[in-house]
């Protein structure tokens, strides 16, 4: 009469991953889910969800994700599909390619900026694949 599958861990956390304070990682992170680094990272990092990097956090390499909150700081190429927001505290140093752009008063942003609405799927040869919506 009612069946239910069991929810796995994931789900019920929510599909959120989290790099702490005080970790760095040399390498490139794929993930399919919303990620949250307020650690360092030296590498490339690929989402198909949210990337938050924390105040403490901080990136070294290119990005690719679907929406973007940066606190800390980021150096290198940035590819968002939607929305990147600066806090106040962020700084971005590198190339910016994103849907929006959305920039709070004492953000450090010293990037090149392209901004093409249209864009909804970004690959990692920094070819967009652009999709036009009616």
């Amino acid at each position: 009469m009612f069946d239910r599958k069991p929810k796995s861990y994931t789900d019920l956390l929510g599909k959120t991953n989290r790099i702490v304070e005080g970790t760095t990682i040399k390498g490139d992170i794929v993930s399919p889910a919303d990620f949250r680094l307020d650690g360092h990272l030296i590498g490339n990092f690929e989402s198909k969800g949210k990337l938050v990097i924390g105040p403490a956090g901080s990136v070294k390499g290119d990005i690719i994700c679907k929406n973007c909150d940066i606190e800390g700081r980021f150096e290198g190429k940035i590819q968002v599909a939607e929305i990147l927001n600066l806090k106040a505290k962020a700084s971005v140093h590198g190339e910016v390619v994103c849907g929006k752009l959305s920039v709070e008063p004492g953000a450090e942003f010293s990037a090149t900026c392209v901004m093409k609405p249209h864009v909804k799927n970004l690959s990692h040869n920094g070819q967009p694949t652009e999709e036009k919506t009616a």
